[in-house]
């Protein structure tokens, strides 16, 4: 039996895409990052997402400030796989490891925008906007937004966690985003949806 001081409570919550569910540990995970692993062999930084991954059927693990968001294989039920995951999720932290392995090498967290040096001011209205009024309605969701560009009137942006592959995740880009952004910074002509 655990000790009082070595049990959490995970809290769990759906997300508007099916085959995705937000994992709340009550606690920090990733703090102001967020890491997005699409397969094992990209999660190799994390001990946490490899755990993951070392589950039958996990198709993909987000980490976000202070939740955890796994989608799942079209082979296997939430019923049969949301156990396992709380069960990994709570070992890892109570095991005290890191989520990252700050001593592996980190590209993908530096990934360089495409951006006119011209359009500098624009480009940070648009991320401002971003980080105030897009990014914690996606993190609610479970997932995350990326600013990747913007040239000639278009910003680019990658949706990750729940928002990768979720069927709405389109709508949301075109309709939220896009008009939310064309109408405050007027250079915003669209926005599209990147995969890298």
């Amino acid at each position: 039996m655990l000790q009082g001081s070595n049990t959490m409570f995970i809290e769990t919550e759906g997300t508007p895409n099916p085959a995705t569910l937000k994992f709340l540990p009550g606690r920090e995970v990733m703090g102001l990052s967020t890491a997005d692993f699409a397969s094992s062999a990209s999660a190799a930084r994390s001990p946490l997402a490899t755990a993951l991954f070392g589950l039958d059927g996990v198709a993909r693990v987000f980490l976000g400030g202070d939740f955890v968001t796994v989608t799942k294989t079209d082979e296997v039920s939430w019923e049969t796989l949301k156990a396992q995951v709380l069960g990994a999720i709570m070992d890892h932290f109570v095991m005290e490891r890191p989520v990252i392995d700050t001593s592996m090498a980190d590209n993908d967290l530096f990934d360089e925008e495409d951006v006119d040096p011209a359009d500098a001011e624009i480009v940070e209205q648009i991320k401002e906007l971003l980080d105030t009024r897009v990014r914690p309605a996606v993190a609610g969701d479970g997932g995350d937004i990326v600013f990747r560009g913007f040239r000639d009137g278009v910003v680019r942006l990658h949706m990750q966690g729940s928002c990768s592959g979720c069927p709405s995740s389109r709508a949301t880009l075109k309709h939220g985003i896009e008009n939310m952004l064309r109408h405050y910074v007027p250079e915003v002509v669209a926005v599209e949806q990147v995969e890298y």
